[in-house]
């Protein structure tokens, strides 16, 4: 029986169809305990759910669709190290990053060599080829290895080491590198290159350009042992590089590069914030994975934000989620997101290689506030799609200054709450607007969203805040049927570069080509010298 056709799913379907055209309005002014009855809190954090459009019924139909889905087996599953990555026959077994004492022997032994790693750069004992203190670290990384240790180091600016300034380079455009080489000293520059196979396109084309830089610099092969380290598996290539054996930071093939900040990867955060710090970022995200393992279902935190997520999604025909951190630090925070939904989740065949007949991840996208208040929002406001969205505040600043925070907070509460409730035509009559205008400041309303509310910006904190839709993605993936954890869709996209590179250099031919690529080619062959 295919999912949509169970009476779990069918159920929703009804109470859906008797729900659509209820307002966010009136299940307010029905339920003066709404807020209580639709929030959740676990150490420290404030899920309010209240605004989306959901009763106590919906919640009990969806809980009742996560146990036709066997939540709870596949959450065993996961835990006890079965492959359920099963297009790929690996486990997915990030928790056990960070899972501290409990971590298995290897994971315990990388953490040990990267917290020394991390004393010998802050110290000032590790040096570059002339003497000189190492001041700036680039990651060289795209994907995984780049868009959350990128988050995680920009969301904790207030953390950062004085004396030491990390970069990140993903792009194979030239003009990322060589815009940051400009500004680095290759004496005091350390690189970092992150690849699993140390065969990635992009990351290996940047490598091998920052190689020659240091290398004009110090005119010595012996100089690249000092400058540049990695967060490889493959040792054989990193040491043809250049690379010291004891300079590689292993990590493996059960850790998902989405997942992989809590890993060798995440060696550029710890650089930037100190190990210490680092270790309080695992250990937030161990304290959501406990919470996720253990809290009962009406209290489960990951759980409930996929839930809405579905309901949103496949009844209420929201195709597009909006992520609005009301944190200039957390600013990076959906692109991270992005690629751990949509590369997570964004799937059209199920576990069983069948197609799927319901929409899966929607396209997920948002920017920090208050700026997008002066840009898009007007069309969640008036614009007429249903556009679900995740609002994060802040409950003290990270950079505390007098007259800014509150503002801030309120501006994002404004938000949400015009989002929901919108402005009625009497309403804005009554607020003094002339006649003529009033078609023009009327606001549906009844948008959904979620408000979450972290204490403070630390690296408990985040670990938290990421875990939670690492989690939330897992849970997608079961009420969904999906295999979470591959990502073929992006392997395609290098093979056909692997294919069209030759033909751009005038290696190979194109006949072979679709009509729009080979003129393409053709037309761009004019500008190469």
């Amino acid at each position: 029986m295919t999912l949509t056709h169970t009476p779990a799913w069918q159920a929703l379907a009804a109470h859906a169809e008797a729900l659509r055209l209820q307002h966010l309005r009136d299940l307010f002014a029905t339920n003066g305990q709404r807020f209580e009855r639709f929030s959740l809190k676990h150490n420290g954090l404030l899920l309010d759910y209240s605004k989306q459009r959901v009763t106590g019924e919906t919640m009990a139909l969806l809980r009742d669709l996560a146990a036709t889905a066997d939540f709870s087996g596949w959450r065993r599953r996961m835990v006890e190290g079965e492959a359920i990555n099963h297009t790929e026959g690996r486990a997915v077994r990030h928790m056990d990053l960070r899972a501290g004492d409990a971590a298995p022997p290897e994971v315990k032994g990388v953490l040990q060599r990267m917290a020394e790693f991390c004393e010998q750069i802050h110290s000032g004992s590790w040096r570059g080829f002339s003497g000189e203190r190492i001041t700036d670290v680039v990651n060289l990384g795209i994907g995984g290895s780049d868009l959350g240790p990128r988050m995680a180091v920009h969301a904790l600016a207030a953390w950062q080491q004085p004396d030491l300034r990390v970069h990140f380079v993903s792009n194979l455009d030239s003009a990322d590198l060589a815009s940051r080489l400009t500004r680095l000293n290759p004496r005091s520059t350390l690189f970092i290159v992150a690849s699993k196979t140390f065969t990635t396109l992009e990351t290996m084309a940047n490598a091998r350009t920052a190689r020659n830089w240091i290398l004009a610099a110090a005119n010595d092969d012996k100089a690249i042992a000092r400058h540049f380290v990695a967060a490889s598996s493959n040792l054989a290539a990193t040491a043809e590089f250049g690379i010291a054996a004891k300079n590689v930071f292993e990590f493996w093939d059960w850790v998902g590069g989405r997942f992989s900040l809590w890993s060798a990867i995440g060696l550029p955060i710890a650089l930037a914030v100190g190990y210490r710090h680092f270790e309080r970022l695992l250990a937030g995200a161990h304290d959501m994975d406990e919470h996720f393992i253990n809290a009962p279902a009406d209290g489960n935190l990951p759980l409930t934000l996929s839930l809405i997520a579905l309901w949103n999604t496949n009844f209420l025909e929201a195709h597009s989620q909006g992520v609005f951190p009301y944190s200039h630090s957390l600013a990076l925070l959906p692109a991270h997101l992005q690629q751990l939904e949509m590369e997570s989740n964004g799937k059209r065949a199920n576990r069983d290689g069948l197609a799927i007949d319901y929409p899966t991840n929607p396209i997920l996208w948002g920017a920090a506030g208050t700026n997008g208040q002066h840009s898009f929002f007007q069309l969640l406001h008036q614009g007429g799609a249903l556009v679900a969205s995740d609002f994060i505040a802040l409950g003290q600043s990270d950079f505390p200054l007098p007259g800014h925070h509150s503002g801030l907070l309120a501006s994002c509460l404004a938000q949400s709450s015009a989002l929901a409730f919108g402005q009625t035509v009497d309403e804005a009559r009554a607020a003094g607007i002339p006649e003529h205008l009033l078609p023009f400041r009327r606001f549906p309303g009844n948008q959904p969203s979620n408000t979450l509310v972290l204490p403070e910006l630390s690296p408990y904190t985040l670990g938290q805040l990421i875990a939670l839709y690492e989690h939330k993605v897992f849970c997608l993936g079961v009420l969904w049927n999906l295999n979470s954890f591959d990502q073929w869709g992006v392997e395609l996209g290098k093979q056909l570069t692997g294919r069209l590179a030759p033909c751009l250099r005038g290696e190979t031919g194109t006949d072979a080509l679709d009509a729009s690529t080979r003129g393409l080619i053709t037309h761009l062959r004019q500008f190469r010298t």
